[in-house]
């Protein structure tokens, strides 16, 4: 899914990865710079992790504080 903010075509996405999902999201803003945002966060289904990378690339798009996912994996947890 592709929509627009203030200019800029957002493109989020959740990947499974095991039993979890990883929200990602790619921005193409106005001018033709394409910024990939990475692996957001980890998150128990499709539809919380599609939904927190939609509030991540609109924060920022807009120059706002990012929000923080409710957690983070690290090598230790693995």
């Amino acid at each position: 899914m592709i929509f627009y903010h203030h200019g800029a075509a957002i493109q989020p996405s959740a990947i499974q990865a095991g039993n979890l999902f990883l929200a990602r999201a790619c921005i193409l803003d106005e001018s033709g710079a394409a910024t990939s945002l990475g692996d957001l966060g980890t998150f128990a289904n499709h539809i919380s992790a599609l939904d927190f990378a939609i509030r991540y690339a609109t924060a920022f798009v807009d120059g706002d504080s990012l929000p923080l996912s409710p957690f983070r994996l690290t090598i230790d947890d693995c």
